[in-house]
């Protein structure tokens, strides 16, 4: 039950960088210590941005469902963490292909 209540953090917190993402005046940033590109609609984008942490905060808490029937130190988690890594492996390549979609 910790472990799904520390996972529903994780998404609510995908949820505020979504929401600020969307009320960004600027062009946000996504990759770490990255300047953010120069691009032709911040507002396009930065919606496109925050579509992308709304979609993966649900879907986090999706894959995080299972923590509320599965045993502590099970194999089940395994598949989770693979889950977790292929969400944000999709994240990067989505990004990517908003910031060309968008970038001057």
């Amino acid at each position: 039950m910790i472990a799904f209540i520390v996972w529903t953090i994780c998404a609510a917190i995908f949820l505020g960088i979504g929401f600020r993402c969307r009320k960004a005046g600027d062009a946000v940033g996504f990759f770490t210590f990255v300047k953010p590109p120069t691009v032709t609609d911040v507002k396009q984008y930065n919606h496109a941005v925050a579509a992308l942490w709304f979609a993966a905060a649900v879907l986090l808490e999706m894959i995080g469902v299972p923590l509320l029937f599965i045993e502590q130190n099970s194999p089940l988690f395994v598949p989770i963490i693979f889950a977790v890594m292929a969400l944000v492996i999709a994240m990067m390549i989505v990004y990517v292909k908003i910031e060309a979609k968008y970038r001057k």
